[in-house]
């Protein structure tokens, strides 16, 4: 998608301070941390939202969902982390591309989503 940030991040076009990437997915300190560590997961093929995946983009995600323990041990994240994927405009989500916010490192209470 042209005009999607996130493509653009994953093309190598825009910046972005990497944590991990591999075929599947890229991972990237968020530019507006909501947490000491806030990270944001980004399967590579464009897709807005759950509800619009296909069956590739299904394997894609679980792939990427497999792999984010692995990722939040390496950012520190042992004693916890919290996953939030936003769907829609009422939900928060601001980049309609479909991405998995990781926040930790620190505690984030029962309230905090």
């Amino acid at each position: 998608m042209e005009d999607c940030i996130f493509c653009k991040i994953i093309a190598g076009e825009i910046p972005s301070d990497k944590v991990y990437e591999d075929e599947d997915m890229l991972v990237f300190r968020d530019i507006a941390p909501q947490a000491k560590v806030h990270c944001l997961c980004v399967p590579k093929p464009h897709f807005a939202a759950l509800s619009e995946m296909d069956g590739a983009q299904a394997e894609t995600l679980k792939r990427c969902l497999e792999k984010i323990p692995a990722v939040a041990q390496k950012l520190g994240l042992a004693d916890g982390y919290r996953l939030i994927v936003n769907q829609g405009k009422n939900a928060g989500q601001t980049v309609f591309h479909l991405h998995i916010h990781i926040l930790g490192g620190q505690p984030l209470g029962e309230k905090f989503v």
